[in-house]
């Protein structure tokens, strides 16, 4: 049965090197954790909004190919068996199903979302397409500037189409870096904002001419016209290995993918 969870234990993690530290883990604990703005709380609504069809458009807007996307992002998160890791930003859960095979049954797989609606819709998907290592995967509603978990406590972190969404992105990457184990890895796949006029064109025209209608066809043309801007707003990939150096990531690379239209950043705790 698919898990949806407040919080999880932490006290099995590694200690954290401060007590200040230890006191915000004793506060998290049993609690879900409350956002800070209304920013975060109008992208949490609208996520919310979309959960119901969310999965479906992605299949038919980029053809199928985002499952593409979203195995190579896992695969370059370099978890393998065993391990613990978290899906942040989780979603409908594509990417926790992709780790919880290749952790196993012998590891464990923490989503984490701030939209209860998108939870439910992972915990359903979980049931119904029963494998016997979805076992290993727990659904939390949390938030990704203050995550409920012990210092070093992920063997590696994933976030699919969910940085581009958060309010304070270099405070998103010192949680981040804060809960990934030292050498670890984090994999962030999003939108890519081009520096290529023409890319940059293609993907506003296909938005525009393409997701904006199809949206709206399920009533939701204001939801998905605010991809447009979240894009535009996002950071290209050179200022996004500039964000996780900054945060303290030992190394970053981003590569595009999808002719330019996605990209993935690498950062190496």
């Amino acid at each position: 049965m698919g898990t949806l969870a407040a919080a999880i234990p932490v006290t099995a993690g590694p200690t954290a090197a401060s007590g200040h530290a230890g006191d915000r883990r004793r506060r998290r604990r049993g609690s879900v954790a409350v956002r800070c703005s209304s920013a975060a709380d109008e992208r949490q609504a609208l996520f919310s909004r979309i959960a119901p069809v969310y999965d479906h458009l992605n299949d038919v807007l980029s053809l199928g190919q985002h499952r593409t996307w979203k195995r190579i992002c896992v695969s370059w998160s370099m978890a393998k068996r065993g391990d613990r890791v978290l899906d942040l930003c989780c979603g409908s859960g594509d990417l926790a199903f992709l780790l919880s095979q290749k952790v196993g049954l012998d590891g464990e797989v923490v989503g984490v979302d701030f939209s209860g609606q998108q939870l439910q819709t992972a915990a359903s998907r979980q049931d119904q397409r029963w494998k016997a290592c979805y076992k290993n995967i727990k659904w939390i509603e949390g938030d990704a500037l203050d995550l409920p978990f012990t210092d070093h406590y992920f063997d590696a972190v994933t976030v699919g189409y969910g940085l581009r969404n958060v309010v304070d992105k270099p405070k998103a990457m010192q949680e981040i870096l804060r809960v990934l184990k030292p050498g670890s890895r984090a994999s962030v796949l999003d939108f890519n904002k081009s520096s290529s006029f023409f890319t940059a064109s293609l993907q506003s025209w296909a938005i525009d001419n393409v997701v904006v209608p199809l949206a709206s066809s399920y009533g939701l043309t204001e939801e998905y016209k605010y991809l447009k801007s979240s894009i535009s707003q996002y950071l290209t990939g050179e200022e996004l290995e500039k964000l996780a150096t900054e945060a303290g990531f030992s190394s970053a690379k981003h590569y595009e993918l999808g002719g330019g239209l996605m990209g993935n950043l690498v950062a190496t705790r």
